[in-house]
Order: structure tokens, then C-alpha cells, then sequence
């Protein structure tokens, strides 16, 4: 619960230290750094889908748990601002023009996103293996969600 409570707290500071920093951002770098911390939470995912399936090992599964909830955590919403709906130049994006016409329904998405985050990080604190795959799985389902209704192919 410590490292929870330490990696939201950093995941807020660092926020707010950005906050003034992502009024500057253009909609092209907006992009690339949500499609960056999009594909650091996918690689530290894989790292806790290789050690389910294979030898389990507590330390890494938390620390790639820990490191996804304070991604999610830390504001990437700010990084979906006006022109990140379509391709910038040469930077591309995967986010269908329906996601910034539904924020309502996009922001319980990324809320339910978030708690499962939370609730990976927590259990994977625990070093239960079977509690993690249930949490790691609901995790999977809080993504899809997403992915499903506003990630184009």
C-alpha cells in the first residue's frame, strides 16, 4: 500500500509540474508522449504476462505494477488536447475522432482504467500469483474497453 500511496504521489507532483509544461505542448508531441506512456504500460504488462506464464517473480511483477499505476496516474488525459484527433505531419495517432466527441463516457473509461491499475498494484504488493492473474486480467478488460470502442486498427 506504501508504494501505491508513493507512486500516486509522485504521479501528482510530476502533474503538476507538467501541468504548466503541456499548455506549451504542440499537438504533435502531445502525441508522441501519450503514445510513449501507452507503450511503456504495454511493455511493462508483457513483463508481468511473461512471469504469469512462466517463473513467477514477485519483485518484477511489482515493480512493472507499480510503474503501470503511476502512469495511469499521472494525467495523460491533458495529453489528448485540441488537434491530437488526427494525424500531425508525420506523427500519427490511433485514437478514433469519437473519443473527444463521448468525454463523459471516456473519462468513467479512463477511471475504471486507473482503479484496475490500482488494484494490480496492490495485490501484486502482496506477491499472490493468483490474485495478481485476476487483478492482471481485469487490467487486460479495463484496456479493451477502451481499445474496443476508440483505437482505430
Amino acid at each position: 500500500m506504501k508504494r501505491i500511496l508513493t507512486s500516486t504521489a509522485v504521479g501528482v507532483f510530476a502533474l503538476g509540474l507538467a501541468s504548466t509544461a503541456l499548455a506549451d505542448l504542440k499537438p504533435e508531441d502531445q502525441i508522441l508522449y501519450r503514445q510513449a506512456g501507452y507503450s511503456f504500460m504495454s511493455w511493462n504488462m508483457g513483463k508481468i504476462k511473461a512471469n504469469l506464464e512462466g517463473d513467477y517473480n514477485e519483485a518484477q511483477v511489482a515493480a512493472a505494477a507499480n510503474t503501470i499505476a503511476a502512469i495511469a496516474n499521472s494525467g495523460m488525459g491533458a495529453l489528448f488536447g485540441p488537434g491530437t484527433d488526427k494525424a500531425v505531419g508525420d506523427v500519427k495517432t490511433r485514437v478514433k475522432p469519437e473519443f473527444f466527441q463521448n468525454m463523459d463516457e471516456v473519462g468513467k473509461l479512463a477511471r475504471d482504467f486507473i482503479a484496475a491499475s490500482d488494484q494490480l498494484a496492490a495485490v501484486a504488493a502482496e506477491g499472490d500469483q493468483v490474485e495478481v492473474s485476476s487483478a492482471f486480467g481485469e487490467l487486460g478488460e479495463a484496456c479493451k474497453a477502451c481499445h474496443d470502442k476508440y483505437r482505430a486498427d
